[in-house]
C-alpha cells in the first residue's frame, strides 16, 4: 500500500489536524490509517453529534464526513458547523450524498465530494487539494 502515497508528499503536517466522522468503524480505521501515513493529525468519531461535540473541544483544519449516519447526518452537521460561522473546509465522502440532497443546496454551499467507494491515494489527494487552498471558505473540486 506503500505505493498509493508516493508522490503525494505535499503540505502535510503534524499541524494539520482533521476530523473524520463516519458511522462504519471499518471506514473509520481506514481513513484514520491512510491521513495518518500521509502525515496528518486525525481523530475519528461515530457520527455527527459525535463530531459536533468534538469540534465544540477542538480545532481542525478539515472534516471529512459521510452523510448517511444516525442521531446527525452529514448535511445536518455541516449545516450546524456553518451556522455556527465555522469555516473550515469540509469533504463529503458519501455514496449516498447526490441522491439526497440536490446538486447547488443553498443550505450547503459548495461541498467538496468523495465518492464511495474510494482508494487511499483519492482520498489523500482530495485531502491534500483542500488544505492547499488559500482563502476564505472551501472550494468545489469536482
Amino acid at each position: 500500500m506503500a505505493s498509493a502515497f508516493a508522490g503525494l508528499s505535499g503540505r502535510t503536517s503534524q499541524t494539520n489536524r482533521i476530523l473524520v466522522v463516519d458511522d462504519e468503524q471499518a471506514i473509520r480505521e481506514l481513513n484514520t490509517r491512510w491521513l495518518t501515513r500521509a502525515g496528518y493529525q486525525v481523530d475519528a468519531v461515530v457520527d455527527g453529534v459525535a463530531a459536533w461535540d468534538a469540534l465544540q473541544q477542538n480545532n481542525y483544519d478539515l472534516m471529512i464526513t459521510d452523510n448517511t449516519m444516525p442521531r446527525m447526518t452529514g448535511t445536518a452537521l455541516v449545516e450546524k458547523v456553518r451556522a455556527a460561522g465555522m469555516q473550515m473546509p469540509v469533504i463529503m465522502a458519501s455514496g449516498t450524498f447526490q441522491k439526497q440532497v440536490p446538486a447547488g443546496d443553498a443550505r450547503l454551499p459548495t461541498l467538496n465530494l468523495l465518492p464511495k467507494p474510494y482508494r487511499d491515494a483519492e482520498l489523500v489527494t482530495m485531502v491534500k487539494k483542500v488544505l492547499a487552498c488559500t482563502g476564505p471558505g472551501y472550494v468545489e473540486l469536482n
